[in-house]
């Protein structure tokens, strides 16, 4: 592995959000100011095609990358801010197997995305936005 690909690894790896390719390029040249967004598109291709990234599309046009986890985890996106926040919950996991298996099949992967707005708040009576 050449020193721009560790650069590039390091900068997802240290990431804790879902970041883009513009968004690895800015961070990887701030350590490494020779690394080309060219570079950082093959590497991160190059790194998704060897399942170390997974890619996410949450529609807002971009593909955006996180470490491909140890563990499964669904996203749940904040349409007003863009803001992913990975969650787990048991309940959900068991009714999606039981709705393959009420179907007839057995659940071996799937992928979850909600896609939320921030709740209304009541204040003094009326309901804000």
């Amino acid at each position: 592995m050449t020193e721009q690909r560790r650069v590039i690894a390091r900068v997802l790896s240290d990431a804790v959000d879902h970041p883009d390719v513009e968004q690895v390029y800015r961070r990887a040249t701030e350590i490494d100011p020779r690394i080309s967004i060219a570079t950082v598109y093959r590497t991160v291709r190059l790194f998704e095609e060897a399942n170390i990234l997974e890619r996410h599309e949450f529609r807002d046009g971009r593909a955006r990358y996180e470490e491909a986890p140890e563990t499964h985890h669904d996203h749940l996106i904040n349409l007003h801010t863009g803001e992913v926040i990975e969650f787990r919950n048991e309940e959900i996991e068991k009714l999606q197997r039981r709705v393959a298996e009420e179907l007839g099949f057995e659940l071996v992967d799937h992928r979850l995305e909600l896609y939320a707005v921030p709740l209304r708040r009541a204040s003094g009576g009326k309901t804000e936005t």
